[in-house]
């Protein structure tokens, strides 16, 4: 664990949760009914593209794939797939995580109308749903 992470948990912006079962157009959902509101999910799908879990969220292309600019998914600009498409190669991941942080800060910004600094997560399993630390 990083500094900055157990920073957050101290702080109470940094919740451990098991992995969600599903993905809403509002956030997630557990199996036991829990849901937690979401303005963004970065989930980290690793060296495989494991994403038939998205499914509902209708991310693909009539060809299959997940059309991506940069790390985000074009259908839903919500969406940033960090190791997915142009991102997947070991030596693009530190510049793929930064540019999505950076797109992330950019939207959450503009759609709050607060800045960055304003910003907690939850971290779930593999992936993290950031959620605004008023919530």
């Amino acid at each position: 664990m990083t500094e900055a992470m157990r920073r957050a948990r101290e702080h109470g912006v940094l919740e451990r949760l098991p992995l969600f079962d599903r993905l809403t157009g509002t956030g997630a959902v557990w199996a036991d009914g829990r849901t937690v509101e979401a303005d963004t999910v970065l989930y980290a799908t690793g060296f495989r593209a494991a994403v038939d879990h998205l499914a509902p969220l209708k991310l693909r292309e009539p060809g299959g794939g997940i059309r991506m600019e940069g790390t985000r998914a074009v259908r839903d600009p919500r969406i940033h797939l960090v190791g997915y498409g142009p991102s997947a190669s070991t030596i693009g991941a530190n510049r793929a995580g930064r540019a999505a942080v950076r797109d992330v800060r950019w939207l959450l910004e503009e759609d709050a109308g607060v800045g960055a600094a304003g910003v907690g997560a939850a971290e779930v399993g593999a992936a993290e749903v950031f959620l605004p630390a008023s919530r």
